[in-house]
């Protein structure tokens, strides 16, 4: 199964992997990185052990933040690298966590390449994001002897089905892993039936569910950046696809019928198409302009389009109402803890599969409002509005609800301590 799981990584690396890099390069300017995916200069010398924490992209990146700096307190002799996909991943990583940890990129599936960068890299652990399984990488650690830990693991109902059509390969794959550090009940029972030793796995709880303080000030200072004085309205539509940033106008349009102050934020997930999003803020004749371009003298009224990284988490800070994307699409969802935890009551739509806890969790506090379009959004939106003492409940219902599952990264941390710290037993 391996050599066939090989065969698959190498036709995938040459049909999809190259064509995109080219494509990137030549439209966008994006580096190639061939060297360091084909596992080349993993470190920059030295050549003793270190800790190793993998985040695939942008969400796990900051998500990893407590975990950073468990590991820096748990590890101070060994220097920590992040590994990370995506290249807005890396830039998180390297502007977060400068001082506590270095970033390099995740190599190409493939055993000689897994093989290369983990003898360069030579870590003492690997801390692996949300079920992040990668078969000759795995391989290569266990032939080293090196542990492996799934943190805040997550298995989607399309990961499980895949999975389940090659039971008896992800069984291998599995016994790689030292300890399965799973968010819930259900993700706990998937990754058994998929063949993970039940003494392997423990339910933890989502690290995301955890609370990460905002810089002192950070709202005071987003509401300056961005022009709001303390009496308008603002809403944010974060994480955003394809298809509903024309439903989010179509809200913002009902909405401002009753709440003439409203300011609106987009944040599309994925930066690039912010220039898609600002033309179709202008097809329907309004202002807009980019967050990078701010401050500087605008329109009033002017929709904020984010086409920055790592923002949109401290900029929940500023809205009086959050809708989540992802949602509305049949994506699956994104996270709707963040602003929960900001006190901000929720919307989204009724495509959640990816986060299907957290949002029964804030459903079932009475906390967010699932929304079906851009009508019964600007409905929700307007009601919302109009009734501070209803934002205030469903805030504070979201921030309870989330704060009583506490303690994921805590439990996480013991783990390590117990399965991935020298010494530890196999």
């Amino acid at each position: 199964m391996y050599a066939l799981y090989t065969a698959a990584a190498c036709a995938a690396l040459a049909l999809v992997w190259v064509p995109l890099a080219l494509v990137r390069r030549l439209q966008k300017g994006l580096p190639l990185r061939a060297a360091e995916r084909l596992g080349l200069g993993a470190r920059d010398g030295g050549g003793g052990r270190c800790g190793w924490l993998h985040a695939v992209s942008v969400g796990e990146a900051i998500a990893a933040a407590p975990l950073v700096e468990g590991l820096r307190r748990l590890h101070p002799e060994l220097p920590l690298v992040v590994t990370t996909v995506t290249e807005t991943g890396a830039r998180v990583v390297r502007e977060r966590y400068a001082g506590l940890a270095t970033h390099r990129f995740f190599p190409v599936d493939l055993p000689w390449t897994a093989r290369r960068f983990v003898g360069a890299l030579n870590p003492a652990f690997l801390v692996c994001m949300e079920t992040e399984l990668w078969p000759n990488l795995l391989r290569a650690l266990a032939a080293r002897g090196v542990p492996v830990m799934i943190a805040n693991g997550r298995i989607s109902d399309r990961s499980y089905r895949g999975y389940r059509l090659v039971r008896p390969f992800m069984r291998s794959v599995l016994d790689c892993v030292r300890v399965f550090a799973m968010q819930s009940d259900e993700d706990a029972r998937r990754i058994i039936t998929l063949g993970a030793h039940p003494e392997r796995v423990v339910v933890t709880g989502n690290i995301k569910n955890e609370p990460v303080p905002d810089a002192a000030g950070a709202t005071d200072l987003w509401h300056r950046l961005l022009g709001f004085d303390g009496a308008r309205h603002v809403w944010i539509a974060g994480s955003t696809h394809r298809g509903e940033e024309a439903m989010v106008l179509d809200a913002h349009a009902l909405a401002r019928a009753e709440c003439r102050d409203l300011a609106l934020v987009i944040a599309p997930r994925h930066p690039e198409r912010a220039g898609e999003v600002l033309d179709l803020v202008a097809a329907r004749g309004w202002p807009a302009v980019r967050r990078s371009g701010l401050p500087r003298q605008r329109e009033r009224n002017a929709v904020i389009v984010l086409d920055t990284v790592g923002e949109l988490a401290t900029l929940y800070g500023v809205a009086d109402v959050v809708f989540v994307g992802g949602s509305l699409v049949p994506f699956g969802g994104h996270n709707m803890l963040e602003p929960a935890l900001r006190r901000k009551p929720v919307l989204f739509g009724p495509h959640t599969t990816n986060f299907r806890e957290a949002a029964a969790l804030l459903e079932s506090a009475g906390a967010a409002r699932v929304v079906h379009d851009g009508a019964t959004l600007g409905r929700e939106l307007a009601r919302l509005l109009g009734d501070r003492d209803l934002r205030l409940k469903l805030g504070e219902a979201g921030y309870e609800a989330v704060a009583s599952r506490h303690g994921a990264v805590r439990v996480t941390l013991d783990l390590v301590g117990r399965f991935l710290s020298p010494g530890a037993a196999a």
